[in-house]
């Protein structure tokens, strides 16, 4: 049976590599080339068959107007913004990642993802592999630039911090909407995303700056994970009027910290970070924030004395289309006078 499998493999990759849509990407005059992460994607012509793994490339691909060609999606973090339900209750879904050999079925001819680690060249399950061994086969990728490793098939350990920004969610947004051949849509959600952001930032210019901790929910045992510097939750609570009281931490995205470490700290806010299914909702962790109150260890922390432990979502502080609904949401817990 494996010996069949394996053959079964092959004969599809070659299939792909032979027959694919983007297999002869940019042997044609009108071919469009822009550059994600340091690699040339061209397309001969607005990619049909898009497969788009996790909660930002989702809600991606459903902004910018293109969920008809959605011939797959994967792993949401939580439900999907209200605006986006109706569109996704009609994609494909696959709870957990698909494998490669599952991925390369759908016979996409590009991949959204809204992390890096489906393209680590390290042979994971998660692991669609490297971004060139999938163009070999004429799937185009794109990784969402505020997440770009230093090289292919790397992770989170080699992301630039100086990449973490709106901006690079605006230029995503810009040269998706050329690659797809929906320019108009993309202006459309850059303009309503920077409105919003900029509302908020007026509101709050003024108002004292609260430091906050993103933490993920396993309160107990060795440690703490929080969100260090090239965490884009570090630009929304920014933009929000807060301080990530982590930023200095830069290694990567999450960090492991002693509970001394974090209590030396001690953050104005802390929002307990909960994931991953694709019906979770806020509220979801409010068992983890009654656990951390309740813990004695905690009870001289400010955020703990001032009732200022938050429920909330890993979704909302990853990079995407979610930057203005955050900045709003977050702004409203760190500035509820100023921000309705």
């Amino acid at each position: 049976m494996a010996v069949v499998r394996v053959v079964a493999a092959v004969l599809s990759l070659s299939l792909l590599a032979g027959c694919g849509p983007a297999a002869e990407a940019g042997s044609r005059a009108d071919a469009i080339t822009v550059k994600n992460c340091g690699i040339d994607v061209t397309v001969n012509g607005p990619p049909k068959r898009v497969f788009a793994a996790y909660q930002p490339a989702i809600e991606m691909a459903h902004a910018l107007g293109i969920s008809d060609r959605l011939v797959g999606t994967a792993y949401l973090d939580a439900r999907v913004l209200p605006e986006y339900a109706a569109a996704q209750a009609k994609a494909k879904y696959f709870k957990n990642l698909p494998s490669r050999e599952e991925l390369l079925s759908q016979n996409p001819d590009f991949v959204l993802s809204g992390f890096n680690d489906v393209f680590s060249a390290g042979g994971s399950d998660s692991s669609f592999g490297s971004r060139k061994s999938l163009a070999d086969l004429g799937v185009r990728t794109w990784i969402f630039s505020p997440l770009c490793p230093t090289a292919d098939g790397k992770g989170d350990e080699a992301i630039d911090p100086a990449t973490v920004s709106m901006d690079n969610v605006y230029a995503d947004l810009r040269d998706l909407g050329r690659l797809f051949g929906v320019e108009d849509r993309a202006e459309s959600v850059i303009a309503d995303q920077q409105r919003r952001i900029a509302a908020v930032g007026n509101a709050v210019k003024n108002a004292p700056r609260p430091t906050v901790a993103i933490i993920r929910p396993a309160l107990e045992g060795g440690g703490l994970t929080v969100s260090g510097g090239p965490d884009f939750g570090t630009v929304l609570i920014r933009q929000a009027g807060g301080v990530n009281a982590f930023a200095d931490l830069t290694s990567k995205r999450n960090v492991k910290i002693s509970v001394e470490e974090f209590i030396k700290r001690d953050p104005d806010y802390v929002l307990i970070s909960g994931c991953c299914d694709a019906a979770m909702t806020a509220a979801s962790s409010q068992p983890d924030v009654d656990k951390l109150l309740a813990n004695p260890a905690y009870a001289n922390l400010k955020a703990v004395r001032n009732r200022h432990v938050i429920p909330w979502l890993f979704a909302n502080h990853s990079a995407g289309v979610r930057g203005a609904y955050t900045t709003e949401n977050l702004a409203h817990i760190l500035h509820p006078d100023l921000v309705k």
